[in-house]
């Protein structure tokens, strides 16, 4: 009878706790307030891994600090690798980069990050459907969940700006016939969704990423070195000083 009733009372422990546990959001890092609320949304390319490959945010974090802009960078993930201070300020870790996400993945898991994070006011979406090319997926499904991805954000803030990348290749020596079909078709593609997307109150932006992009700026088949985040950094600057707050 004892050990039945010690069993009762953890087993009415355990709920209570978990009970707790889902009403509770304590745990989360609490919604920014900042203007200029940014969204790095994407796969590798935005999460990046030093020291094997970079992503481009610290370099476009440095240029918008240099240049005196008010923002914050939001996302449920943190990046766990190391970076030097700029100006005596410590980089932005968050963002939205899961590697080897699939356009699928992204959205499925898209209206779950906004409910932790917040409303983005801009966001920036890299390489669309990228993974889903390199794993031979339907290139009709990638662009259909762009598109299901882009009603995603607009529905949770009809006034989000959303940058889209017309994204950069790999490496030379992997770019296939029918991966090279895919990125081409794809670069067309999103500036057919800028145009159809955009709305009285919400900008879809195209931004090229391709033009100019070369073997050099590559740490591996496809992710950036230094000067590739560099580069992408700038085109992404370029656009942004026009749309901030």
């Amino acid at each position: 009878m004892i050990q039945k009733i010690k069993l009762l009372g953890i087993f009415l422990l355990l709920l209570t706790i978990n009970a707790c546990n889902k009403g509770d959001d304590s745990s989360l890092s609490p919604q920014s307030t900042s203007i200029n609320k940014i969204l790095t949304l994407g796969a590798s390319r935005v999460e990046g891994s030093r020291p094997e490959f970079e992503s481009y945010r610290y370099e476009l974090w440095k240029s918008l600090k240099e240049n005196n802009w008010i923002f914050d960078f939001i996302g449920t993930q943190t990046d766990e690798s190391s970076y030097p201070t700029f100006n005596n300020m410590n980089f932005d870790l968050d963002h939205e980069g899961r590697g080897g996400w699939t356009s699928g993945e992204i959205l499925n898991g898209i209206g779950d990050w906004l409910n932790q994070t917040g409303s983005a006011d801009i966001v920036l979406l890299s390489s669309p459907g990228g993974n889903d090319a390199l794993e031979g997926m339907p290139y009709s499904q990638a662009v259909s969940n762009i598109n299901n991805i882009i009603d995603i954000l607009q529905a949770d803030n009809p006034s989000v700006i959303i940058v889209l990348e017309q994204m950069a290749p790999g490496r030379s020596d992997i770019m296939t016939t029918e991966l090279t079909d895919f990125f081409t078709q794809m670069q067309q593609e999103v500036i057919n969704i800028a145009i159809n997307k955009t709305t009285t109150s919400s900008t879809v932006i195209a931004v090229d990423m391709f033009t100019g992009f070369n073997d050099d700026l590559l740490a591996d088949d496809v992710h950036y070195n230094e000067a590739g985040a560099v580069f992408i950094a700038n085109r992404y600057y370029n656009i942004l000083i026009n749309v901030l707050e």
